[in-house]
């Protein structure tokens, strides 16, 4: 496995690719700076992001897990940028419970390019797996202009 380090108004993150794909992004670094076309692109695209919400990020993935996780991981990219979608909205497209749909996204390994951040709970704002938790989630929300649910 290939790691780049990249420091962004969220924190400094790791970006772990392994043959090809994008695997994992974390909180910290890794210490280490290997160069590949997969990595040098999502360093680039999460910068751009840091740097504009807008920005789109375009990276082959590659998502650990059984069908649940793949289908909600797959869900919370067709989450436009600047909305927000509930568990539950997520559980009734799928089928499965509200439950089942939060064990999902916290078990999300590519936060932020896959916006986990932007599922909420039925009564809205709810934690967040990523360093910082609800006030990082609360950052990448605002950062996207999807923090009108708050005022």
């Amino acid at each position: 496995m290939k790691h780049c380090d990249i420091t962004t108004q969220f924190g400094a993150l790791t970006l772990t690719e392994d043959d090809g794909a994008l695997v994992r992004l974390s909180w910290g670094t890794s210490g280490q700076r290997d160069a590949s076309p997969v990595l040098d692109a999502a360093a680039e695209q999460l910068a751009a992001y840091d740097a504009d919400s807008a920005a789109l990020f375009d990276l082959p993935l590659r998502i650990s897990g059984g069908d649940l996780q793949q289908a909600v991981c797959n869900a919370m990219q067709n989450i436009p940028l600047g909305e927000t979608m509930t568990y539950g909205d997520i559980a009734q497209a799928l089928n499965v419970s509200a439950q089942a749909v939060g064990q999902a996204c916290g078990r999300n390994p590519i936060p932020i390019i896959i916006p986990c951040h932007r599922v909420m709970g039925a009564k809205g704002l709810t934690g967040f797996s990523g360093a910082g938790g609800v006030e990082t989630k609360l950052a990448l929300l605002k950062h996207e202009g999807a923090g009108g649910f708050l005022i």
